[in-house]
């Protein structure tokens, strides 16, 4: 009996935490390991060589995640991340997405130094954008759990380049 009642009560916490989660327009799909929980319904790149290939045949910004699984500024980064609907959104549309944990040899990914959790955009002319900062002189590509709006403002600001060069 108490098994029983364990096992509706799994099945209920597991639907339910499902709910409110976006979900892609051609319906919900089989997570990738590849999120590692920045967005499991999500198409992420595999490596950097795959991401702007895809970038430049799709005519689509580029937005590198760096983190480290442990880093508790990347999980908490990570967490709002995930769970806001209108980023995941615009990254599923408007966006070809790569995480990374480890450090690339391009030195472009890094232009003022190596730290974590760190966002670069790149656009598909496969120029890293410099431009598109966030609010930290001393770690100007950083973003914590507070700065998501400036963060969806500087999605915008890639998409907004983006077509200003068509």
């Amino acid at each position: 009996m108490i098994k029983a009642a364990l096992s509706v009560l799994l099945v209920l916490v597991t639907v339910s935490s499902t709910f409110g989660k976006y979900v892609p327009k051609t319906g919900r799909r089989i997570p990738q390991t590849l999120s590692r929980g920045w967005g499991d319904q999500l198409i992420w790149a595999q490596t950097y060589e795959e991401a702007l290939y895809w970038a430049r045949s799709r005519n689509k910004p580029l937005m590198v995640i760096f983190h480290l699984e442990d880093c508790p500024h990347s999980q908490a980064l990570r967490k709002v991340f995930s769970d806001d609907n209108e980023l995941q959104k615009t990254l599923d549309e408007d966006f070809v997405i790569l995480n990374l944990v480890y450090e690339t040899t391009d030195k472009h990914l890094s232009p003022d130094g190596q730290y974590v959790p760190r966002i670069i955009f790149v656009d598909p002319t496969m120029t890293v954008r410099a431009d598109i900062t966030g609010r930290y002189a001393n770690r100007m590509y950083a973003y914590e759990p507070s700065d998501l709006k400036l963060l969806i403002s500087n999605m915008q600001k890639a998409k907004k380049l983006l077509k200003s060069e068509l």
